[in-house]
């Protein structure tokens, strides 16, 4: 069974989603929180596999809140989905950034959401839509701080392919086609870079696609 946390100020929009994830064989919601504050007291009490988390919240936004999660060792099994309202959110890069495993808009279709929350459970992350594509180059081009350079020599030349494949958002079986190898050798290569780089996820390895300028805003493949 996977447990959610409802991070949301608003209480129809954690009812609607309640009553969706409820519905689910193998999906179950675990707890609700209406601000920031409350969702990171909940996550380190519930232990969720994870938080859907709106990004504005009362008291500590979604961002804020998301930090203190990605970070504790203790909590690195829980996943966090930030939920926005406007597609080009200002804080999205931010939040992948910060730790999270990917985004959605809170319009998105029923059949979507679910897809997102078990797929960041089996440790993929929400980057293969066009418009998240779009989106991470977008605010890729506005990071803060480049990562070291060097930190790619740790790679193989065919871990830094994968590792470009992975950034311009292509799945497993994408880059397996592009590659010609198996669904199940494109994995392991993401799986070993995600591990060379210290990367908690799929997510956090194509924002140190952008920021290593292995990958430029615009390549989309």
């Amino acid at each position: 069974m996977i447990r959610v946390l409802l991070a949301d100020d608003q209480s129809l929009v954690r009812a609607g989603f309640r009553a969706l994830l409820d519905a689910q064989p193998d999906i179950g919601v675990a707890g609700e929180a209406a601000d920031g504050e409350e969702a990171l007291r909940r996550v380190r009490e519930l232990r969720p596999d994870v938080v859907l988390m709106d990004i504005r919240m009362p008291l500590l936004d979604g961002l804020a809140a998301t930090r203190p999660i990605t970070s504790d060792a203790e909590l690195a099994d829980v996943k966090v989905v930030m939920l926005t309202t406007f597609e080009l959110d200002e804080y999205v890069f931010e939040a992948i950034r910060a730790g999270a495993s990917g985004f959605l808009v809170k319009d998105t279709e029923p059949d979507e959401l679910l897809r997102a929350v078990r797929a960041v459970v089996e440790g993929d992350a929400l980057l293969s839509p066009g418009v998240t594509r779009r989106l991470i180059a977008e605010f890729a081009a506005r990071s803060k701080q480049p990562a070291a350079a060097d930190a790619l020599s740790r790679l193989t030349e065919r871990e830094r392919e994968v590792m470009a494949l992975v950034g311009i958002g292509l799945s497993n079986e994408e880059i397996a086609r592009r590659l010609v190898v198996s669904p199940l050798t494109a994995k392991t290569h993401v799986s070993r870079t995600m591990v060379k780089l210290g990367a908690r996820d799929r997510a956090q390895l194509v924002v140190l696609a952008y920021e290593s300028g292995l990958v430029r805003p615009g390549w989309l493949g």
